[in-house]
């Protein structure tokens, strides 16, 4: 199976912004977990990060024959980008949504994921093991 992890705006900054929230790990740290996670799984994983909104939907279109399963965290995108919820959509590869902080216990705007609905599943508050259990949940899935 072929995983691809992708992560968008902000999260390049792990380990320095706001740790208290979304703790001390770094991206390439989570990027090496996943694909470690991924390894012990018989999965292979390729990450990926951007701040931009059309290169997150770019590199979910190529995916498409390439990759069997999708984790995405797609950081603010996750409460307005109805852009992402259409790409995740339109590809019909099986996508779970992380989050590491849980959303629904934050700012009232941050409750609201349009992500949700087009995700087999979502998981929020987990820290970076709900990355892990994203990465079980799909090498799960029947091919």
């Amino acid at each position: 199976m072929r995983v691809l992890v992708v992560n968008g705006p902000n999260l390049n900054l792990l380990g320095t912004r706001r740790p208290e929230v979304y703790g001390a790990t770094t991206l390439a740290e989570l990027d090496e977990l996943c694909r470690r996670w991924g390894a012990e799984l018989g999965c292979e994983v390729a990450v990926f990060q951007s701040n931009h909104e059309g290169a997150l939907i770019d590199r979910l279109h190529s995916a498409v024959g390439r990759c069997d399963g999708i984790v995405i965290n797609p950081g603010a995108l996750t409460h307005y980008s109805y852009a992402l919820h259409d790409a995740i959509e339109a590809i019909a590869i099986p996508t779970i949504e992380v989050h590491l902080s849980d959303i629904t216990t934050r700012e009232p705007w941050r409750a609201t994921s349009v992500i949700t609905p087009v995700c087999r599943a979502s998981i929020s508050g987990e820290g970076t093991a709900g990355y892990r259990r994203a990465i079980e949940m799909l090498a799960a899935t029947p091919s």
